[in-house]
């Protein structure tokens, strides 16, 4: 058996990661993640094979009611408490052993969870932001996530978190009866704290955009890890590295919007897959 045969890994997956690992080889990687990548640190993706597709509370209805944003917070409340104890697994540290070898030279990531920092990656763009800082929409000062969640269980001493329940990448979880929930006012101006992530129907800031699209064109490769690419926030630097003629490597399991455009797909676990791509 060969350094990249795995009997978890498919004949198929085995081909396209050799496949893979030829093209890239000595060339210089962008690497663009999804929830898929933190699946194996036990953090359930949106749209993963076998689930319900679910997309979490719109800016909009964050923003319509007090009771929305009671209900947010209610939920997050426990379902951060599961975010906050994860690990990062081996799709996390083969990405970081890539910038430390000089493969990988740019990391841009939809999950905000944190747990390519935890690994080790530096100067990662989170594009949506990260879920364990807190701003208030008033005076934008920031603060941590612990410290909301200790004004929170300070203003709702009786509730119990049942981390037993299902929740999302975004920390949101199936939590009920969340009229009588308690959420703080800004220490600083009286605003409205909101977490430090982009939610749906909000645009993810023009400078990190532009700051991530200049580094794709600085690289060679466009290497997509556990994406589904359902969201343009994503899928834009597919369209601009086809413009640009860079190859497309994806490891996923299940279909892409840019399955048609990889020159590899790899339907592998990512955890499996990057350590054989990224790590000689």
């Amino acid at each position: 058996m060969s350094h990249l045969e795995n009997p978890n890994i498919s004949d198929a997956a085995q081909y396209s990661i050799e496949v893979a690992r030829e093209r890239i080889a000595g060339r210089r990687l962008f690497v663009l993640t999804g929830a898929g990548i933190s699946t194996d640190s036990g953090i359930p993706d949106y749209r993963g094979q076998g689930r319900v597709a679910r997309h979490p509370m719109t800016y909009d209805t964050f923003m319509s009611s007090f009771e929305a944003q009671q209900k947010y917070w209610a939920r997050s409340f426990v379902g951060w408490s599961r975010i906050a104890l994860a690990k990062p697994n081996a799709g996390h540290f083969a990405i970081a052993s890539g910038q430390s070898n000089g493969a990988v030279t740019a990391l841009v990531t939809q999950n905000v969870d944190g747990l390519h920092q935890a690994a080790g990656s530096k100067n990662v763009i989170d594009l949506h932001g990260r879920l364990d800082r807190v701003i208030c929409l008033g005076c934008k000062k920031s603060i941590e996530r612990t410290t909301m969640d200790e004004y929170l269980q300070e203003l709702n001493p009786n509730i119990t978190k049942d981390i037993s329940v299902e929740f999302t990448p975004d920390g949101d979880a199936e939590v009920d009866g969340t009229e009588n929930f308690v959420v703080p006012k800004c220490k600083n101006c009286d605003g409205i704290y909101k977490p430090d992530v982009v939610f749906f129907g909000e645009s993810v800031p023009t400078n990190r955009v532009e700051l991530a699209l200049n580094q794709l064109a600085a690289a060679d490769v466009l290497l997509i890890a556990g994406s589904s690419l359902t969201v343009n926030s994503g899928y834009r630097f597919v369209k601009q590295a086809a413009k640009a003629s860079k190859p497309i490597v994806i490891v996923n399991i299940g279909p892409t919007r840019a399955d048609q455009l990889a020159i590899a797909k790899i339907e592998a676990n990512t955890s499996l897959a990057l350590e054989r791509l990224l790590i000689d």
